[in-house]
């Protein structure tokens, strides 16, 4: 890419939260690259991507890590909840108990992330809807309504379905919220990287997998 292309308008850091074998890293990886990996396995601690979006004519780099859901790895990934501006939360819709386990999600999201973190639900798994479905639609939209959430899509990471909606819509109401302030600020201080005090450096974590 280009120094040109690079330039955004807004940077938004975002974390996916959800469940162990949900396939957070497999949404992760979709969308950052446009390919699905059958074989991912669980991720250790957090895995990072990035990619520009065009959003009504703004240039969006979302920085986004996503996280472990074992309860082994929750002490490591509650830091990076920290200067979120957005957070997807994610479950599967084949499987009741990963949605059951949604306001358990929730409830750290808000203890830990800043006080205007804007939340998304997305139900994953969409390419088995017909034959395993276990969460109806209305079902998520309920309870993204009921915890006044940003937003509900249901996506599929293998077939591609909804996943660049997700990652649009959401930064659209982002930009909404965030961008000129951004666009301000920077404007202000040429010298000074464009959200600079918002960007965290990521680690480099070994690459092991999807879910």
């Amino acid at each position: 890419m280009s120094e040109s292309e690079d330039v955004a308008d807004a940077i938004f850091k975002l974390l996916i939260i959800g469940d162990s074998g949900i396939g957070k890293s497999c949404f992760l990886l979709q969308f950052t690259e446009g390919r699905f990996k059958d074989d991912h396995a669980v991720t250790i601690g957090v895995e990072y991507g990035s990619k520009m979006l065009t959003v009504n004519d703004k240039r969006v780099k979302l920085q986004i890590w996503d996280t472990a859901g074992q309860e082994d790895y929750r002490s490591i990934t509650r830091s990076f909840y920290r200067n979120a501006h957005g957070i997807i939360l994610m479950y599967d819709l084949t499987r009741t108990e990963t949605f059951d386990h949604l306001p358990d999600w929730l409830k750290e999201a808000r203890q830990n992330a800043g006080n205007d973190v804007m939340i998304f639900l997305v139900a994953n798994v969409l390419d088995l809807a017909d034959e395993e479905r276990e969460v109806f639609a209305e079902s998520g939209r309920a309870f993204a309504q009921e915890n006044k959430l940003s937003g509900f899509i249901e996506a599929s990471a293998k077939t591609s379905e909804n996943v660049k909606d997700v990652f649009t819509k959401f930064s659209e109401i982002l930009y909404q919220k965030h961008g000129e302030r951004m666009a301000k600020e920077a404007s202000k201080v040429v010298t000074k990287p464009l959200a600079a005090s918002v960007i965290i450096k990521p680690t480099q974590p070994k690459k092991k997998g999807c879910c």
